[in-house]
């Protein structure tokens, strides 16, 4: 089991782990392909005996301006201020295998390093205990209300601070 970069050869499979692991948040290929391009280091897919089992989109963004659902970002902007978890998405094969401590690890080294103050995510799926034993804390954004609502009732905001 190992982390490496993404590819764009890798894109229909990141489609495919996405409609399994997400299918209530379906994005087309063109987003994750974008996410790709725009920020190649930010994107890594999880092989397990060769074969992809997971993935994460992240890129540096601006705290608070919540990306939509299925939207493509058009660029990344310079004056970013956090860096944004777009999605971490593992097969069943993989949970419980620490590949995601692994790369919430690495993601958190590589914003440090970057110089971001924060990570910050949208939790989803029911993810919250997960990112808050990473030192994720949920934000309280009544202004965001709509736009979490757009990703599921449930969905909050949580960042972590450098």
């Amino acid at each position: 089991m190992h982390w490496r970069a993404m590819t764009t050869l890798d894109l229909p499979a990141v489609e495919t782990i996405a409609a399994i692991v997400h299918p209530a948040f379906p994005e087309d290929l063109a987003v994750f392909a974008e996410r790709q391009r725009l920020y190649p280091a930010g994107t890594q897919l999880l092989e397990m005996n060769g074969q992809p089992a997971g993935y994460i989109l992240s890129h540096p963004w601006i705290f608070g301006d919540l990306p939509a659902l299925n939207a493509q970002l058009g660029s990344i902007s310079a004056n970013a201020d956090t860096y944004y978890v777009h999605d971490l998405a593992l097969l069943n094969a993989a949970r419980g295998t620490g590949a995601a401590a692994m790369i919430v690890g690495d993601v958190l080294r590589h914003a440090r390093l970057a110089g971001f103050p924060s990570v910050s995510l949208v939790a989803v799926n029911g993810s919250l205990p997960f990112w808050y034993k990473h030192g994720f804390r949920a934000v309280a954004a009544p202004q965001l209300a709509d736009k979490l609502a757009s990703y599921e009732p449930a969905a909050r905001l949580m960042s972590r601070s450098f």
